[in-house]
């Protein structure tokens, strides 16, 4: 079983910056982190390839390409989310995941990884 804990969150006003970070118990394939408002499905936001393949690009949703930057620290099992630009729409509880296998690590669906963290709330005003 591998444990994942997230940390970072708060609230801020539009336009904005946060950095989530989120490090995982043991060595794993990818990370990713997702975000769910309330009464809406959870949605994946950015994933990293943390294996041992070297030139995998990390992937975002459309929504946060160009404000959102994914980034890794291998050696401490580490992933950060830079959020830059943020918007209210951006409001939600944040979610850490991650896998061992990764085959389907770019979808950015929730089935696609295996363990995840409690989750860190992102309060975005206007």
């Amino acid at each position: 079983q591998v444990h994942v804990v997230e940390s970072g969150g708060g609230s801020v006003q539009t336009g904005g910056s946060l950095r989530l970070s989120c490090v995982a118990s043991e060595s794993v394939g990818c990370m990713a982190w997702f975000r769910q408002a309330p009464g809406r499905e959870r949605e994946g936001v950015a994933a990293v390839y943390t294996g041992s393949v070297v030139g995998q690009r990390p992937q975002y949703a459309d929504s946060v390409e160009g404000r959102f930057t994914i980034s890794q620290d291998k050696l401490k099992n580490m992933i950060y989310l830079r959020m830059n630009y943020l918007l209210p729409q951006d409001t939600a509880m944040y979610y850490c995941a991650a896998d061992r296998t990764c085959r389907d690590w770019r979808s950015l669906l929730p089935t696609s990884y295996s363990y995840w963290g409690q989750g860190t709330q992102v309060t975005v005003s206007s």
